[in-house]
């Protein structure tokens, strides 16, 4: 396994990291405030986005995902992180220090392929060897007349700027010429869905699958599909949180996760661990607790269980 996958998930092979924005712009108190400062839907309040990365930083949370969401759609309902994905990545690893920093995912055919290896291997410089790329061919069929990409040419897409950023353009540049940074060792590739790509292809070619997220028995029978043309490589995924104060509050499941109490969280943790999912990213936007304090008490009770 790549010393960087070890590093992420440990010496116990599970850990916890949280997905950006660390806003609750989907709970009840979100959305009035979201309506009072006149912000559409999914896009969130950013004035703490700083402190709220350090505090995930210091509490020790494995790694920060940021999402690739090019341009607001109101149908899609969802601005991510607002920020684009490599700026924000490099202003991240300036203002912390241990945690990983993920993509979940770079649509890679909207990007051009020499500028995606030269982001990519500058946010790894940058973070001090910090970046695990997760990359997917997207879905989102608005933007691609946008972009002057044929939707349909994908998946082809795909393949050709994997292929880029693995072999690093070695062979593909003119003579004498040089892509700075140069890394030593490309960066880990994960992958969200199977990118227009066959199982086979993805199980090759990637060094880890992002799934979308699901109950334990779901993992299960992905994870087991995973192991058939993945071998070992990670098996990484998400929850949609709603942490309640009461510690005892047992889960009721919502799309993409829970409303629960640490008690319970932790043993959906558990059961996932146990699926076969090795790390499980925190999303939580649809918390009705300030999402410091949910973050705290996950720092305090919860990541010793696991870390």
């Amino acid at each position: 396994m790549h010393s960087r996958f070890q590093r992420l998930l440990g010496s116990n092979g599970f850990s916890i990291g949280l997905e950006l924005p660390l806003d609750n712009d989907w709970s009840s108190d979100g959305q009035r405030l979201r309506t009072a400062e006149n912000r559409p839907f999914g896009v969130p309040d950013l004035k703490q986005h700083a402190a709220m990365a350090r505090l995930a930083d210091t509490s020790g949370f494995r790694a920060l995902w940021v999402r690739d969401v090019p341009v607001y759609d109101p149908n899609f309902g969802d601005a991510a992180q607002v920020f684009e994905a490599f700026s924000y990545l490099g202003y991240l690893a300036g203002i912390t220090d241990n945690i990983m920093l993920g993509t979940a995912a770079v649509v890679l055919p909207l990007r051009q392929p020499w500028l995606t290896l030269k982001a990519a291997n500058s946010v790894d410089e940058l973070s001090d060897g910090r970046l695990l790329l997760g990359v997917a061919s997207g879905d989102r069929p608005m933007e691609y007349p946008l972009f002057g990409v044929d939707y349909a040419q994908r998946g082809e897409i795909f393949r050709d700027t994997v292929e880029l950023l693995r072999s690093q353009g070695e062979g593909r540049l003119p003579e004498g010429a040089r892509l700075l940074p140069e890394r030593d060792q490309a960066v880990p590739l994960l992958v969200a869905g199977l990118g227009q790509q066959s199982p086979a292809w993805i199980g090759q070619h990637m060094d880890g699958w992002l799934a979308y997220p699901g109950t334990p028995d779901e993992h299960r029978r992905r994870v087991g599909l995973w192991r058939e043309v993945g071998g070992d490589k990670p098996y990484i995924s998400f929850i949609h949180l709603d942490l309640q104060a009461n510690p005892y509050a047992p889960i009721r499941r919502v799309r993409f996760g829970g409303s629960c109490g640490r008690l319970a969280l932790i043993d959906e943790l558990q059961a996932l661990r146990d699926a076969g999912v090795q790390h499980v990213g925190l999303h939580m936007r649809r918390s009705e607790r300030p999402v410091a304090e949910v973050i705290e008490e996950i720092a305090e009770h919860v990541l010793p269980m696991f870390h």
